[in-house]
């Protein structure tokens, strides 16, 4: 075997041991880190619950969420019961916040039964019903947590999104969107309608509250049709539940 033949193969052969020493590395670090991301998933889940029935550090603008230290008791304080509601079966999970939503949604494709995670609030002697949901914008996922009453009127609302364009249909996580939602029906004349995003809504101050309709985010149009989609889709679910609360 030739010199340059021996120097190929010792190339070859330490370019292979690199990429499985630094595959290792990446891998005790992705593990190292996993209880990490673990705990921030769950602190963010509850900030986006509490945030939706109107626990946030909210001021004249801003949407603000509080803070991770506080989340875990405030959650505990607000939040009395979490559901999963799967078919005709409601039961009682104390970490229903933790199902994921997208794998469900697979699930349901493939032809099982979805689990409907749903988390029961009570602040001010008010009942809120949050139900998280995921759907899909201009490029990317788009999710929600929504908070009701019992006759689905909207309660509040934070969404959020992959990879919307910046100034455009990434404002639906601006303050201002998310609060055109609050007293928004969901219910029309006794049937689900859901929400719909609309171009020629007309209703700059959002006043009507009774149209199912609010006004769309300019240069945002596909982002806007994913959001009422969204709503529509994943939220027509949740009615048989609702109508036990009649």
């Amino acid at each position: 075997m030739s010199k340059k033949t021996d120097s190929n193969l010792y190339t070859i052969l330490f370019a292979i041991a690199m990429v499985i020493v630094v595959g290792g590395l990446l891998a005790f670090t992705a593990s190292a880190l996993r209880p990490r991301i673990d705990n921030n998933e769950r602190l963010e889940k509850q900030q986006n619950i509490l945030y939706a029935m109107g626990v946030n550090a909210n001021d004249e603008s801003s949407a603000i969420f509080v803070s991770t230290k506080e989340a875990p008791e405030l959650f505990s304080k607000y939040i009395t019961k979490q559901l999963v509601i799967q078919g005709d079966n409601v039961t009682e999970d104390p970490e229903a916040y933790l199902i994921d939503v997208k794998k469900e949604q697979t699930s349901a494709k493939a032809g099982n039964e979805r689990r409907l995670p749903l988390f029961v609030g009570t602040k001010d002697g008010k009942t809120f019903y949050i139900a998280p949901i995921r759907g899909k914008g201009l490029w990317d996922a788009i999710w929600a947590y929504v908070a009701m009453d019992s006759n689905m009127v909207v309660q509040g609302a934070y969404f959020d999104h992959k990879g919307e364009t910046a100034g455009l249909g990434a404002n639906i996580k601006q303050r201002y969107f998310m609060d055109d939602f609050i007293g928004e029906s969901l219910m029309s004349n006794g049937s689900f309608k859901g929400i719909t995003v609309a171009k020629g809504n007309n209703d700059p101050k959002n006043l009507e509250k009774n149209d199912n309709e609010v006004d769309a985010i300019a240069g945002a149009t596909i982002t806007g049709d994913g959001v009422s989609a969204m709503l529509k889709s994943e939220l027509r679910q949740y009615v048989p539940y609702f109508k036990t609360l009649k």
